[in-house]
């Protein structure tokens, strides 16, 4: 009988493991937010985002310093992206933000460049200087139309 007891205490600390690996790997790819005291939140309109997502990434030289926290629409039609920054981070007023692709086809996020203004980003700033989304269809399609414009003359 002490045999079978072995054997059920090592088979239910396999599965609390498993549930416990599960649901660590749920948390990691869910992408937990920095708590909201922790971050200040700027914001930037795109003309086009091309399938960036709440919770993507925002990096700086290749390290992550934040996250989209959302996106709306502006009063002018555009996508306004709120960010949710370290707050540790002092970013100049002249930070620009671009929207790129990880890889040929990955995951789109946000890349920010530094400025040089002696002045840093406040919670609630806009970003200024942004540049859209390249979206590879439309750049293939207007290839394509311009090869047949030339083949024509």
């Amino acid at each position: 009988m002490k045999r079978n007891q072995t054997r059920d205490v090592a088979v239910g600390l396999f599965v609390l493991a498993g549930f416990a690996a599960i649901a660590y790997l749920s948390l990691q790819l869910g992408g937990l937010k920095i708590p909201a005291d922790e971050t200040i939140s700027v914001f930037a309109d795109f003309d086009e985002i091309g399938g960036l997502r709440p919770r993507a990434p925002v990096v700086i030289s290749g390290v992550q310093v934040g996250q989209v926290d959302r996106i709306d629409l502006s009063d002018d039609y555009r996508a306004r992206v709120f960010l949710a920054l370290d707050a540790a981070l002092e970013l100049p007023v002249d930070t620009s933000a671009s929207i790129v692709t990880s890889g040929v086809l990955g995951d789109r996020y946000v890349s920010m460049q530094l400025g040089g203004d002696d002045r840093y980003l406040e919670d609630g700033d806009e970003i200024e200087f942004v540049e859209s989304a390249v979206i590879l269809e439309r750049l293939i399609g207007k290839l394509i139309h311009d090869a047949n414009l030339d083949s024509e003359e």
